[in-house]
């Protein structure tokens, strides 16, 4: 180990940082966050450290460094372009026995600034001992997207209760057995799936009874995207590593069921139209069987779970059967398959509106408002509206669109798999039976359709050229 991992406490006091461009300014941002008093030496700053100077943030010397500066300092960094200067406060400040990093330069440096992953009060840092600072980078990238937010919330939950917790145990290892079982259990799971009342709730009885809350199963109702693995969230990832039990349907793509726990059992709900492999009523009830048996189950939906997923009829019977649940939003179709489209949904030359609106109802019939819907200066998406396509056309057609306004079909959006056939209200049906349009398939009806042969940015790997 070249350098020892220390957390420094410079709350309050004097920190020197040496130059005025960006690479110093980086610095001065790393030094206030942690509330130091920084001063700058430097002739001249760049705009960021001039705002921060007029902003009364930080000390600005306006000159070239003198050994007098380092006075009263409990750190120093050197952060210019001349590899003379840099050197000077280095030997100068290790006489002193003044912590000092130069800036890109280890052999200078008697502390290195690691890559910091901050969940306040929780810190991790992470470093190559200068030998290579982007590695530092990637790695912290990697990490943070298995890092909740919420540890910065849930370290100083526990700290309100580590002085209680000692008066409840005899032994230092009782004490560290339940704080595990808090930080593996209930009380950490509401905290990060933002329940932070329920969460103090649990911390409270157990702390009282001496004993963690016993587990519970849960449903987790994830938003699996469009399809895109790299488009699910943070959290939707963490999720789908801890679930026991997957339940998906036929829009959740493969490449993003192959990111869930390997060792999880997986069942297939379907939804295709009129052939649901499990009727909605039984997926219900396969939820609340399953949490209620103390699983982890993953509820996993194409798009967002709120968006035409029908998420809001399966937490409200989770609801009813007091089963804990989280929701985690996915980016809906409409957003996801417009963007690799090349097609802006709002555009301010074009539209003022969007319009979401599902293609089929409940029993299968299309009863829209089409008055409402077939509005100029509007975006309109339909989902699940390719078996009707045709009949979609001619009722916004009847309902005042011109048969020219554009239109495209969005199949398979966001995947290796994409296609998007671009015509208007009069062409769409024809063009969907020409080219065996198949579903999953957006229909997006209005001026931005337009801007797709200009914006198209997304070529998939299998497009012919």
């Amino acid at each position: 180990m070249d350098f020892l991992p220390v957390f420094m406490n410079v709350k309050g006091r004097k920190c020197l940082v040496v130059g005025g461009g960006k690479v110093a300014s980086r610095k001065v941002f790393m030094l206030l966050r942690a509330g130091a008093a920084v001063t700058v030496v430097s002739p001249e700053l760049c705009q960021d450290l001039e705002i921060r100077k007029n902003e009364a943030e930080i000390i600005h010397l306006p000159r070239g460094f003198e050994e007098g500066d380092l006075q009263d300092c409990r750190l120093v960094i050197a952060a210019t372009n001349d590899e003379t200067v840099n050197r000077t406060v280095s030997e100068l400040a290790q006489q002193k026995g003044i912590p000092v990093n130069v800036v890109d330069a280890p052999d200078l440096c008697s502390f290195i600034v690691p890559s910091i992953i901050d969940r306040n009060p929780v810190q991790i840092a992470i470093s190559t001992g200068g030998a290579s600072p982007v590695l530092a980078r990637l790695l912290r990238s990697r990490l943070e997207t298995f890092i909740p937010s919420a540890y910065g919330r849930l370290a100083r939950l526990v700290e309100s209760f580590r002085e209680k917790v000692k008066t409840k145990f005899s032994s230092s290892d009782e004490i560290r057995t339940f704080w595990e079982q808090i930080l593996e259990g209930p009380v950490a799971d509401n905290l990060i799936a933002g329940k932070d009342k329920m969460a103090r709730e649990l911390l409270e009885n157990a702390v009282e009874n001496a004993q963690a809350p016993a587990e519970r199963g849960e449903v987790y109702l994830v938003g699996a995207g469009p399809g895109d693995p790299d488009l699910l969230t943070f959290r939707a990832l963490r999720l789908m590593q801890q679930a026991d039990v997957v339940v998906y349907d036929r829009l959740v793509s493969q490449g993003v069921l192959d990111l869930v726990r390997r060792d999880a059992e997986c069942i297939y709900a379907g939804k295709e139209r009129n052939k649901h492999t499990l009727p909605q009523e039984s997926i219900n009830a396969l939820l609340v069987r399953l949490a209620k048996e103390g699983k982890k189950v993953l509820r996993l939906k194409g798009g967002d779970p709120f968006i035409f997923g029908r998420g809001g009829e399966e937490i409200e019977t989770l609801t009813a059967e007091n089963i804990n649940f989280q929701v985690v939003p996915g980016i809906t179709a409409a957003a996801g398959c417009s963007s690799y489209a090349g097609i802006p949904l709002t555009h301010r030359d074009y539209v003022q509106s969007c319009m979401f609106v599902t293609g089929h109802l409940k029993d299968g019939t299309i009863n829209l408002n089409w008055k409402a819907i077939a509005q100029p200066n509007q975006t309109v998406v339909f989902y699940m509206g390719l078996h009707g396509v045709e009949e979609l056309c001619k009722q916004l057609v009847k309902h005042g669109l011109p048969d020219t306004t554009p239109a495209a079909l969005v199949e398979k959006g966001t995947t290796q798999e994409q296609k998007v056939h671009i015509g208007n209200l009069k062409t769409l049906h024809e063009i969907v039976e020409q080219n065996n349009v198949k579903a999953p398939t957006l229909i997006i009806v209005g001026e931005v359709v337009a801007l797709h042969d200009k914006l198209n940015w997304f070529i998939p790997e299998n497009t012919e050229a």
